[in-house]
């Protein structure tokens, strides 16, 4: 289960368990950073100041490893993650043009997340769909043969879908943590 990160907040007794789980284990690095990202969703810098001074590890190290795997997400993600295919069937097909769109509708480029927290966009290589190009997938679902104009109406259903799961955490007396969102995609 996803916590949020609080920047005064000891880490989390999940991550805590597994740090000492690998702490004697070689190259341990990468797999606490995966631990981290789960537990937290992202890797923020203090995040990262605060397991190099847990492990010892110096914090070029860290930083060097978090940039240099395009998976670790230094930036709290947003509900739902745009990801679009740059591979080279989707990319002649049109994806940069579903980036700029992307870009344009939600005021944000790749690798950023929305003023509302509803949406981060990511560029990725290859989805594995490529006659379905142009290829984007938003969270676990696959969209294809997408134009520009197609994507006000998918972001404006997954904004519903948030925000019917808004509602209904709200209802159930849970606030919003951990709220997620299903969209009817008929």
């Amino acid at each position: 289960m996803r916590s949020d990160y609080v920047t005064d907040a000891p880490l989390a007794s999940e991550l805590l368990d597994f740090i000492e789980s690998q702490r004697d284990k070689k190259g341990n690095l990468i797999a606490i950073l995966h631990k981290a990202q789960e537990v937290y969703g992202y890797v923020p810098w203090d995040l990262a100041e605060k397991l190099s001074e847990e492990l010892q590890v110096p914090l070029a190290k860290i930083y060097g490893v978090l940039t240099f795997y395009h998976y670790f997400k230094l930036n709290k993600p947003g509900k739902s993650t745009i990801s679009v295919c740059m591979g080279t069937a989707c990319y002649l097909q049109g994806a940069p043009e579903l980036i700029d769109e992307l870009s344009r509708i939600l005021g944000i480029g790749v690798g950023e997340t929305s003023a509302d927290g509803e949406f981060s966009i990511e560029s990725v290589r290859c989805v594995g769909c490529c006659g379905l190009a142009p290829v984007v997938t938003v969270d676990e679902d696959t969209f294809g043969k997408l134009s520009a104009g197609q994507l006000a109406e998918i972001l404006g259903r997954y904004r519903a879908a948030h925000a019917e799961a808004e509602e209904r955490m709200v209802a159930a007396g849970a606030g919003s943590a951990g709220a997620t969102a299903e969209v009817n995609h008929g």
